[in-house]
Protein backbone atom coordinates (compact mmCIF):
# COMPACT_ATOMS: atom_id res chain seq x y z
CA UNK A 1 0.00 0.00 0.00
CA UNK A 2 1.40 3.38 -0.93
CA UNK A 3 1.40 6.39 1.38
CA UNK A 4 -1.48 8.17 -0.37
CA UNK A 5 -3.71 5.09 0.06
CA UNK A 6 -2.71 4.73 3.71
CA UNK A 7 -3.46 8.38 4.48
CA UNK A 8 -6.80 8.14 2.67
CA UNK A 9 -7.86 5.05 4.63
CA UNK A 10 -6.71 6.57 7.92
CA UNK A 11 -8.74 9.72 7.27
CA UNK A 12 -11.82 7.62 6.48
CA UNK A 13 -11.36 5.44 9.57
CA UNK A 14 -10.76 8.37 11.91
CA UNK A 15 -13.70 10.32 10.47
CA UNK A 16 -16.08 7.38 10.82
CA UNK A 17 -14.83 6.61 14.35
CA UNK A 18 -15.78 10.16 15.33
CA UNK A 19 -19.20 9.92 13.69
CA UNK A 20 -18.48 12.70 11.23
CA UNK A 21 -19.88 12.90 7.73
CA UNK A 22 -17.53 13.64 4.90
CA UNK A 23 -19.31 16.98 4.51
CA UNK A 24 -18.76 17.89 8.17
CA UNK A 25 -15.06 16.99 8.03
CA UNK A 26 -14.68 18.99 4.83
CA UNK A 27 -16.33 21.99 6.48
CA UNK A 28 -14.08 21.73 9.54
CA UNK A 29 -10.98 21.44 7.32
CA UNK A 30 -12.15 24.33 5.11
CA UNK A 31 -12.28 22.35 1.86
CA UNK A 32 -15.15 21.30 -0.40
CA UNK A 33 -16.89 17.98 0.21
CA UNK A 34 -15.98 16.89 -3.31
CA UNK A 35 -12.31 17.54 -2.73
CA UNK A 36 -12.43 15.72 0.61
CA UNK A 37 -14.03 12.76 -1.13
CA UNK A 38 -11.20 12.64 -3.63
CA UNK A 39 -8.62 12.81 -0.83
CA UNK A 40 -10.40 9.97 1.01
CA UNK A 41 -10.48 7.90 -2.17
CA UNK A 42 -6.79 8.59 -2.89
CA UNK A 43 -7.65 10.38 -6.15
CA UNK A 44 -5.87 13.56 -5.02
CA UNK A 45 -2.72 13.93 -2.97
CA UNK A 46 -3.45 16.38 -0.18
CA UNK A 47 -0.94 19.11 0.62
CA UNK A 48 0.77 19.09 4.00
CA UNK A 49 -1.22 22.18 4.94
CA UNK A 50 -4.48 20.38 4.19
CA UNK A 51 -3.37 17.29 6.10
CA UNK A 52 -2.66 19.49 9.12
CA UNK A 53 -6.15 21.01 8.86
CA UNK A 54 -7.71 17.55 8.54
CA UNK A 55 -5.79 16.32 11.58
CA UNK A 56 -6.96 19.34 13.60
CA UNK A 57 -10.54 18.76 12.43
CA UNK A 58 -10.26 15.13 13.57
CA UNK A 59 -8.58 16.21 16.82
CA UNK A 60 -5.52 13.99 16.27
CA UNK A 61 -1.80 14.56 15.81
CA UNK A 62 -0.82 14.76 12.16
CA UNK A 63 1.26 11.60 12.60
CA UNK A 64 -1.98 9.61 13.07
CA UNK A 65 -2.75 10.13 9.39
CA UNK A 66 0.42 8.26 8.41
CA UNK A 67 0.28 5.43 10.96
CA UNK A 68 0.13 1.86 9.68
CA UNK A 69 -3.06 0.22 10.98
Amino acid sequence: MNLRDRVALNIQDLRRARGLSQEELAHRANVSRGYMGKVENAKFAASLDLLERIARALNVDSEELFTKR
